[in-house]
């Protein structure tokens, strides 16, 4: 696997996709034609129950262009602070587009259920990490360590989803499936 950077492409595709699925394929067909080659491209954002599922595709948009990842919790827990901790589920989401530049393209998804906390907690995350709470393991995100992380992430559930056709990949691999 290589970067775009290694592959010479500095171009950036807009997020301007309604769901994961529109913005990662959009990515990944994208930069599959622009590098010649087979491409992955993801996307990810939390998802609140109690705001009819945002932040969604703006995840990291949320609080404005310009807004830090603490000014991204700081304003969701402000959108949560009248609701009671049974209302307050959530999961991150995670799509993986994998494109051949002829346009054919595999989906992959990823989610990881818990709570957004009331207060943030934990240092070795990043994002909405610190306010995703984890029942299972009576922590948040940000209180896990990586290889814990990778084991229940969305990221991870997708990626390993992933694993076989990455694994077998040639550019005839889709037309062999």
């Amino acid at each position: 696997m290589v970067s775009l950077a290694e592959c010479g492409i500095s171009h950036e595709v807009e997020e301007a996709g309604a769901t994961f699925e529109e913005n990662a394929s959009r990515k990944a067909l994208e930069y599959a034609s622009l590098a010649g080659t087979i491409t992955l491209a993801d996307d990810s954002g939390l998802e609140v129950d109690a705001l009819g599922g945002e932040p969604g595709v703006k995840s990291a948009r949320y609080a404005g262009e310009s807004a830090t990842d603490n000014d991204r919790v700081n304003y969701l827990l402000s959108r949560l602070v009248n609701v009671p901790w049974e209302k307050r589920t959530a999961s991150f989401k995670c799509v993986i587009a994998i494109a051949i530049p002829n346009g054919e393209i595999r989906m992959y998804y990823g989610s990881c259920a818990g709570y957004i906390s009331l207060e943030p907690k934990g240092s070795l995350g990043f994002g909405y990490d610190p306010v995703f709470y984890v029942p299972d393991l009576d922590r948040t995100m940000s209180e896990l360590a990586l290889d814990e992380k990778s084991k229940i992430s969305h990221r991870g559930e997708a990626a390993n989803k992933a694993l076989p056709l990455l694994l077998s990949l040639s550019q005839d691999s889709f037309k062999n499936e």
